[in-house]
């Protein structure tokens, strides 16, 4: 359980732009937050720069300065679940966390499990590979081949996107982006399928290694907040939130800050 202090550069700036009252008639899920004055956020911390482990051992990235304006904007503490990525809608229908802010793109699978507020922001899929053939590519028909092996996170929107739409490759499914890193680099796997933005970040921590992604994603896929579905308070509260940041430029310089600005990659471990 990590608890983490909301006066970060981005964690104030979100909530002084954002100073709606907290009036909204609670729900099962709002109610337990007002009652404990806590928020829980369920994260994977393995998707740079969304989120992840800094070398300190803390959790910073462009989902955690989110989280972090939440809780400012509903006067309560934030308290982190780190939850293995593939789990994370598991824990929100148990009760485990009040809500998912991981770099979740929304999808009518993950509709039937929560309520997706947003899009925040808009993700891709993009490849990661030494092959310089792979590299070129600008269809998944490339891979579309028994002889490529493609790693993918399970439970993850790369692995369906493989299943779907490259079913003759093998697809290596892995827990979490990093082993899937170290099977390209290892020649365990030809290829990953993960977020452009995991790709690039690989790309600039293994220099020298023939590590290399696409130029553009080759898909587009709007990224949300999970919520409970039987909670309308709370889904309303948070879209409003969203809609607020949005409005105000908020989201905007996360992510410059994030996407634009790579001084955060020295605090990687």
């Amino acid at each position: 359980m990590l608890k983490l202090n909301r006066r970060t550069l981005a964690g104030w700036m979100l909530a002084g732009l954002m100073a709606l009252p907290f009036t909204a008639t609670a729900g099962e899920t709002l109610q337990r937050i007002t009652d404990f004055k806590v928020l829980k956020v369920g994260m994977s911390a393995d998707q740079p720069p969304m989120t992840t482990l800094n070398r300190r051992g803390g959790v910073m990235g462009y989902d955690v300065d989110l989280a972090q304006a939440m809780a400012a904007a509903m006067r309560v503490q934030l308290d982190i679940k780190l939850i293995p990525f593939g789990d994370l809608l598991d824990a929100l229908e148990k009760g485990e966390v009040d809500m998912v802010i991981s770099n979740l793109s929304i999808t009518p699978e993950r509709a039937e499990q929560a309520y997706f507020a947003g899009p925040y922001m808009m993700s891709g899929k993009s490849i990661l590979t030494t092959d310089k053939v792979l590299a070129e590519a600008t269809t998944s028909d490339t891979f579309n081949t028994g002889d490529v092996r493609l790693a993918a996170v399970k439970n993850g929107t790369s692995a369906t996107f493989v299943t779907e739409n490259i079913p003759e490759a093998t697809l290596i499914l892995v827990d979490n982006t990093n082993l899937g890193i170290q099977k390209v680099l290892n020649g365990d796997a030809d290829a990953m399928l993960a977020d452009l933005a995991v790709c690039k970040l690989a790309v600039l921590r293994n220099l020298g290694t023939g590590l290399v992604t696409l130029p553009e994603p080759l898909t587009l896929e709007p990224i949300g907040i999970a919520v409970s579905r039987d909670d309308p308070q709370l889904q309303n509260l948070v879209e409003k939130y969203l809609d607020s940041y949005a409005k105000t430029g908020a989201l905007n310089k996360l992510r410059d800050k994030w996407f634009e600005n790579a001084d955060w990659v020295t605090e990687l471990p």
